[in-house]
């Protein structure tokens, strides 16, 4: 299982589908960075999920960072998860950072923490960045991509002490995740799998991140033909997937489907 991501996938996994390995654990225990590319609105449900599944199925701590202030949780996380306690919930702190460098502040003084955090999350990377979506990276200056640098090798290193922290306290939920989204302000083409390769900022940042999860949307018959509202790809690439489809261990399922259906609930599908 390449991340917390992954798991997600397999317990939301559509009832329709054959759901034999779908019950809740723990990833093997070894650090994991995922980078979610693609659209705000699904990357921010995604991630959400994602912090809802680890605390209230984990029982883990998790650290949401975002620029702007989440009022409600989204329609989608409310049929998914429709049992969530308020206890689940006091194990997700939310914290939402104006800058760059007040994200670089607060990420480095998560080891004082009394209960270190077992998942990092990091909604819209790029709005700390300064990149807004749909502009044009043809003029980027290097301080932006060395900005996106020194916030990703931050976030891997910072990960890396807490799983060594969790560790030595002998705690169950090591190692520390990380999990970020990114919206590629380079005009892609939607049939790519790879489609935001050209973008400079995703090049320096696939260079930290283990996995990436690229959103691509169908806008074919799928959506009509499952009497879904959306319908999203969903491709898992990079580095970590690389070695842990391994001839001895069994290999890791690269490409979902997520359904979005008119009343808000999300579902997927294994490809």
């Amino acid at each position: 299982m390449a991340d917390i991501l992954t798991l997600v996938f397999r317990t939301f996994t559509s009832q329709t589908a054959l759901r034999n390995d779908v019950t809740p654990s723990l990833p093997p225990a070894a650090p994991c960075s995922t980078l979610l590319v693609g659209n705000q609105r699904v990357s921010r449900s995604m991630l959400l999920l994602a912090a809802v599944t680890a605390a209230s199925e984990m029982g883990i701590k998790v650290v949401f960072f975002a620029q702007t202030q989440i009022q409600s949780l989204p329609v989608s996380l409310q049929k998914c998860v429709p049992s969530l306690s308020p206890e689940s919930l006091k194990k997700i702190t939310f914290s939402y950072p104006r800058t760059l460098e007040e994200l670089l502040q607060q990420v480095a003084s998560l080891h004082e923490s009394p209960i270190p955090p077992s998942l990092i999350i990091v909604d819209r990377l790029e709005g700390f960045l300064c990149c807004p979506a749909g502009s044009s990276h043809s003029g980027l200056h290097s301080g932006e991509q060395s900005a996106a640098a020194h916030v990703a090798a931050l976030l891997c290193d910072t990960a890396a002490f807490l799983t060594d922290l969790l560790e030595q306290r002998g705690s169950s939920s090591a190692p520390c995740r990380i999990i970020a989204s990114f919206l590629s302000g380079v005009e892609t083409d939607h049939d790519s799998k790879d489609s935001s390769a050209t973008d400079p900022i995703l090049d320096v940042l696939d260079r930290y991140f283990q996995t990436r999860c690229t959103l691509d949307q169908n806008r074919g018959y799928e959506a009509a033909a499952a009497a879904a509202e959306e319908a999203w790809h969903i491709y898992l690439s990079g580095r970590r997937i690389f070695a842990e489809n391994c001839p001895d261990k069994p290999s890791l399922a690269q490409e979902w489907q997520l359904f979005i259906f008119p009343d808000g609930l999300m579902e997927f599908k294994l490809v």
